[in-house]
């Protein structure tokens, strides 16, 4: 399929996160888009402000009339996180259209151009964003398909005026393997998504397949540890070949320098909290000196860049109440989480509230997470988040409340947690969860503002 030659564009799934960028992609270029998801969201309340027709029925009745016929000009897009018995897929599939993942629609918009793939089991999104940042900022310029929502552009898709473009590439169902990349950056390589790959090993190859996929003359940037073959290596703990060093906390503020053989850039100020987005920095801050960015703009940019939504952001921040919301879902993520907010506040009680993601992820990872919850000074655990899968017997949260050790720990729903937090209003909070916990944060910065 010729992109110049596509008129309507249909997405089922269009509320998810990378489905909603292209769906505003394809909308800018001035076709038709319409698209199912099964639930309402702020997200899909926005595509359709922004003319995108959007239906939460999953019948073949609302397709409109010129997305019936096979043509040349219309393109369907699926996420493989639909379920197969789909009414709307089905129909779709039995007219004889033929259906293209995301990764592939992706991959058919960053032929030809020069591709900055940002990969790993987490940090991409945040990378990816601060790569885009970077390049807008500095004036460079890019196109961006991001996985988060970046603060500073109030989306997650960029339009450039120039061939780069910035894509976070994602390894769910090998889907990073549809690109084709100039420079390619993998931030880590943790057993994630077992219920794709089964094991680690698989997950590991994928990666491996991803990072030969570079154009000749390309470059493979990735943390110092993973196990890839003729990369540049960043880290922010070990001696690798561009790394973090002088970290520090000022009124509230991360900085560190930068250093990379003869380049050295002295005190940045990051723009986001985290030691883990430091890590990120410096893996953005490498790919964009590959593109001849001027230092100063680099350490500009950083400065301003705002972060992305529902990862580390601030939703409260006051003398009585902060209160920290992040996507995180795997216990390593987790474990960068609270490691920085502790590091920031070393002297407040954290009271974290986490929602399980998957009962597959719950059942794999099930001793991380009680390991690395046991980290916080009390603990709300809500139900696990479903998403994709049917219930596995045997596994539910209480799994892992039973594994921890820390004694300030319960299983509540989502009401009686926001009760709780209106009635003890803690004064250092944390939500973390890829479900839908993202619905209770308006209630519960309520919950601590209204007192």
């Amino acid at each position: 399929m010729e992109l110049r030659n596509i008129q309507r564009v249909y997405l089922i799934g269009i509320g998810g996160i990378g489905m909603s960028g292209l769906a505003r992609y394809f909308s800018h270029l001035g076709c038709i888009v319409c698209g199912y998801d099964k639930t309402p969201t702020d997200l899909t309340d926005e595509l359709r402000n922004e003319g995108i027709q959007v239906i939460f029925k999953d019948t073949e009745e609302g397709i409109p009339k010129s997305f019936r016929d096979v043509d040349n000009n219309t393109l369907i897009i699926y996420t493989p996180a639909i379920p197969k018995d789909s009414e709307i897929l089905n129909f779709f599939q039995r007219k004889g259209f033929v259906l293209w993942k995301r990764s592939q629609v992706l991959g058919l918009i960053s032929k030809g151009k020069f591709t900055i793939a940002v990969a790993g089991t987490h940090g991409k999104t945040t990378t990816s964003c601060m790569i885009a940042h970077i390049l807008k900022d500095s004036g460079k310029d890019c196109s961006a398909f991001l996985g988060g929502i970046a603060s500073n552009y109030q989306t997650n898709v960029l339009f450039g005026n120039n061939d780069i473009v910035v894509v976070e590439a994602d390894e769910y169902d090998r889907s990073f393997l549809t690109l084709f990349p100039n420079i390619a950056i993998v931030t880590s390589m943790d057993a994630d998504h077992l219920d794709i790959y089964g094991d680690h090993a698989q997950l590991t190859e994928s990666f491996q397949l991803f990072a030969s996929q570079i154009k000749t003359g390309g470059a493979l940037i990735h943390r110092r540890g993973l196990p890839l073959n003729n990369g540049f290596t960043y880290s922010i703990t070990e001696a690798a070949d561009a790394m973090a060093e002088n970290i520090r906390i000022e009124n509230g503020d991360f900085y560190f320098d930068f250093k990379r053989g003869s380049i050295s850039i002295s005190n940045i100020k990051l723009g986001i909290a985290g030691l883990h987005n430091i890590e990120n920095a410096v893996a953005a801050i490498e790919a964009t000196l590959r593109l001849h960015i001027d230092w100063d703009a680099i350490k500009s940019a950083l400065g301003s860049f705002k972060g992305v939504k529902r990862r580390f952001e601030y939703i409260v921040k006051n003398e009585q109440h902060v209160y920290i919301d992040d996507y995180a879902h795997h216990p390593e993520e987790l474990r960068a989480a609270i490691t920085s907010i502790k590091r920031l506040y070393p002297n407040k009680k954290l009271t974290t509230i986490f929602q399980p993601h998957l009962y597959t992820r719950t059942r794999d990872f099930v001793d991380g997470f009680a390991g690395v919850l046991d980290m916080s000074d009390e603990l709300i655990l809500l139900d696990i988040y479903p998403a994709r899968e049917l219930p596995i017997e045997g596994v539910s949260s209480s799994m892992i409340l039973d594994r921890m050790k820390l004694k300030n720990k319960q299983i509540l729903n989502k009401q009686e947690a926001i009760n709780k937090i209106r009635l003890e209003q803690p004064e250092l909070l944390l939500t973390v969860g890829a479900g839908d916990i993202d619905q209770l944060v308006h209630a519960l910065k309520s919950a601590l503002e209204d007192v």
